[in-house]
C-alpha cells in the first residue's frame, strides 16, 4: 500500500513538472536565441492564469480549450515587448536588460495587484475532481490532460525549429548572429518573433496551471526563480534540458511534499540544483564549456 503512494505522488509530481517544463522551455528558447534572460518571465505567465480565470468566470470558457487562444495573446505581448522594448538593449551591458526586465516585472505584478487584488484565485471545472484508475494508481484527470497538452506543444515546438524555415533561421540567429546579417536576415524581427515563441509558452502553460494551483499577483517572481531552478539544471539554452529540468523538480516537489512537509518543497528544488551546478555545472543536457 505504501509503495502504491510514493507511484501515486510521483506520477503527480512528473506531469506537474512537465507544465514547470513547458514554462522553462520559453525561458530557454528566448535566452537561446536572443541572449536575454526574461526576468519578467513568472510574471508574465501570471497575466496568462488572470486571464484564463476572467475568461472562466466570465464566459465559461474552460483553460485547457484556452490553450491556444492564451498562447496567441502571449506571443503578441512577447513580440511588442522585445520589439519595442527589448531589442534597443540587445548591444547594452547586461545589467542593462537586467534592469529593464526587473522593472518590467514589478510593474506587472504591481498592475496585477491593482487590477484582481491579493486574494488567490483559481479555476473549478466539472473534471477538477475527476481521476483516471489505472492499476493501483489514482492519477488526477486534470494533470493527465494538463502534461498530455504540455507534450503536444513541446513536440510541436521542437518540430517548428527543426523543420520549418523561419524555425532553421532563428535557428541560424543563435548560432552565428554575424552570420545571420550577412545572408541577409532580419535578425530583430526573428528576435521578436523568438521572444514572443517564449511568451507562447508562458501563455500555455499559465492556462494549465492555473488548473493545478491558486494564483496571486506575488506569484510571478516565485515562477520566474522557478524557471530560472528548472533551465540551469537543465541545461540553459537546451530546450529538452528545460523539459527534463521541469520534470524533475516537479517530482522533486512532490516527493518532498510526501515525505516531509509541502512547505519544504522549494528547499529540495533548490538542493537539487546544488547539486547539478557541484558535479555538472552545464546542466544535466547543457553543453560543456570549453
Amino acid at each position: 500500500m505504501a509503495a502504491e503512494i510514493y507511484f501515486n505522488v510521483a506520477v503527480s509530481g512528473v506531469l506537474t513538472g512537465l507544465v514547470y517544463g513547458l514554462m522553462a522551455v520559453g525561458l530557454s528558447v528566448i535566452f537561446g536565441v536572443v541572449r536575454v534572460v526574461n526576468f519578467a518571465h513568472g510574471e508574465m505567465m501570471t497575466i496568462a492564469m488572470y486571464l484564463a480565470i476572467v475568461l472562466f468566470s466570465g464566459l465559461g470558457l474552460d483553460p485547457l480549450v484556452m490553450v491556444v487562444p492564451l498562447a496567441g495573446v502571449l506571443f503578441a505581448l512577447g513580440y511588442a515587448m522585445q520589439a519595442g522594448i527589448i531589442n534597443p538593449f540587445i548591444t547594452r551591458p547586461e545589467y542593462s536588460q537586467f534592469i529593464l526586465l526587473v522593472a518590467v516585472a514589478i510593474i506587472i505584478t504591481n498592475v496585477l495587484l491593482i487590477v484582481f487584488g491579493p486574494d488567490a484565485r483559481n479555476v473549478q471545472t466539472s473534471y477538477s475532481f475527476d481521476s483516471f484508475l489505472v492499476g493501483p494508481l489514482i492519477i488526477d484527470a486534470t494533470k493527465v490532460y494538463a502534461g498530455a497538452a504540455t507534450v503536444v506543444i513541446t513536440a510541436a515546438l521542437f518540430g517548428f525549429f527543426r523543420f520549418v524555415p523561419l524555425g532553421k533561421a532563428i535557428r541560424a540567429c543563435a548560432d552565428n548572429y554575424t552570420g545571420a546579417l550577412v545572408v541577409g536576415l532580419d535578425v530583430k524581427r526573428l528576435y521578436a518573433l523568438t521572444f514572443g515563441l517564449g511568451a507562447a509558452c508562458v501563455g500555455a502553460a499559465g492556462a494549465m496551471l492555473v488548473l493545478l494551483v491558486d494564483v496571486t499577483p506575488a506569484l510571478g517572481p516565485a515562477l520566474t526563480l522557478l524557471a530560472f531552478i528548472i533551465v540551469i539544471t537543465g541545461g540553459l539554452g537546451s530546450m529538452p534540458g528545460a523539459l527534463l529540468g521541469g520534470v524533475l523538480i516537479g517530482l522533486t516537489e512532490a516527493m518532498a511534499g510526501l515525505f516531509f512537509t509541502p512547505s519544504a518543497k522549494s528547499m529540495f528544488s533548490f538542493g537539487l540544483l546544488v547539486l547539478v551546478l557541484l558535479f555538472r555545472p552545464q546542466g544535466i543536457l547543457g553543453k560543456r564549456l570549453s
